[in-house]
């Protein structure tokens, strides 16, 4: 069966941005917090300026509150409305615009040998998570309430900013209940 771990709000460490304008709440950074791969985050913007300078790092961004904007050096810009996905290199690094004032987005960055993809959606109906060898699921619930779980009775309940990662030891796993919800598929 499936294993599930949780990563509640209490246990996501806030930190500050590469570039010192701002600060990000880690939800996951693997295999270790010096030399990783894979980063789950979710940052605070309160105004337009720069993002940091991050090589060989492709980033997916989804805005949680209000639209961003993101405007690159070479003038090609990028629009999202909340829980749309904006994907992009992390050098040369946006600068983030607001249109409508401040904003939390969440962030996937990978480097190296890493894949991965995040998808925004509103949680209504129970959504299976398909699980196969090498891949993994990282389940964030930006408000609502929902209960993930597996088919051999487990379960693991959700409250807002929680999240979770399904490590796949045979057997299906679904979350379920009502609001809105981040879903990171990352594979071996």
């Amino acid at each position: 069966m499936p294993i599930l771990r949780a990563i509640p709000r209490s246990r996501q460490r806030d930190e500050p941005w590469a570039n010192g304008a701002g600060s990000t709440t880690v939800i996951l950074r693997e295999p270790d917090e010096a030399d990783w791969r894979v980063r789950v985050s979710i940052a605070r913007v309160d105004r337009d300026g720069p993002f940091s300078e991050l090589p060989g790092t492709r980033r997916t961004l989804i805005p949680l509150d209000a639209p961003m904007t993101l405007r690159f050096p070479d003038g090609r810009e990028l629009t999202g409305a909340c829980f749309d996905t904006l994907q992009f290199d992390g050098s040369p690094a946006p600068a983030g615009l607001l249109p409508q004032g401040p904003t939390r987005d969440f962030n996937l960055m990978l480097r190296g040998d890493a894949r991965g993809e995040a998808m925004a959606q509103i949680l209504r109906h129970p959504t299976p998570l398909p699980l196969t060898a090498g891949t993994r699921w990282l389940v964030y619930l930006d408000n609502g309430h929902a209960l993930l779980g597996a088919d051999d009775g487990q379960a693991l309940a959700l409250n807002p900013h929680d999240a979770a990662l399904v490590i796949p030891e045979g057997g299906p796993a679904r979350v379920e209940g009502t609001g809105e919800i981040i879903l990171v598929k990352l594979y071996a």
